[in-house]
């Protein structure tokens, strides 16, 4: 076995070889990912075998994904149209890989995508923007793309750092961007009627202290 780096070997001791009995990275499929999971309250996410670790959400962040989530939750129940469950759910993007968006919805049309553990498609979600450049290309390149592979008819992206919000329709297998709304209200495609005030979004964030 390889000597540990001298900042580990003097530091707490912790049973390394526990790493040994979980697939290395590139080798976890998803009834590995789910047994890992289930019994874990970190957000973590599963792509082409590789497990993500997602950054712990702060106060802000959490306040612009509930603001989102209430908004559509309300609009979704007035209607009766289908179901927003509270976050995280996973949710199935392209074959061997499971995300965990900030909120989606999933339409009576397509309730037998829903299911205990991981829903099988949604036909809208969102994510909201965490600073860290790593996490910047992974919701606005990576699962940009991912969500339209996996036919999501509509994505709803929420920058804090840039206070914008980006509303993408799926045309074809692409999203082509509806909107990019700085103020006034965001509007959805597939939602009609639905809408987002952006100046009172980013205000409830800015309430949160530093």
């Amino acid at each position: 076995m390889p000597s540990l780096p001298p900042a580990l070997a003097n530091g707490p001791q912790y049973a390394w070889e526990l790493a040994t009995l979980y697939p290395q990275q590139g080798a976890w499929d998803e009834v590995e990912y789910l047994h890992l999971t289930d019994g874990s309250n970190r957000r973590i996410e599963l792509t082409g075998g590789v497990l993500e670790f997602l950054p712990l959400p702060t106060l802000k962040h959490q306040t612009l994904a509930g603001f989102f989530y209430h908004a559509l939750l309300a609009f979704v129940t007035k209607h009766d149209l289908g179901v927003v469950p509270f976050p995280p759910i996973r949710v199935r993007s392209p074959a061997g890989q499971i995300r965990e968006p900030d909120a989606l919805f999933l339409s009576k049309a397509n309730s037998r995508w829903l299911h205990n553990r991981v829903f099988e498609g949604a036909d809208l979600v969102a994510e909201v923007v965490s600073g860290d450049a790593k996490d910047r290309k992974r919701d606005l390149v990576t699962k940009h793309a991912e969500y339209a592979q996996a036919g999501i008819s509509e994505y709803w992206v929420i920058d804090p750092e840039q206070r914008v919000v980006l509303v993408y329709k799926l045309t074809g297998a692409e999203y082509a961007l509806h909107g990019r709304f700085e103020s006034g209200e965001a509007d959805s495609v597939l939602l009609t009627g639905f809408a987002l005030d952006v100046e009172a979004l980013f205000a409830a964030a800015d309430s949160v202290p530093e």
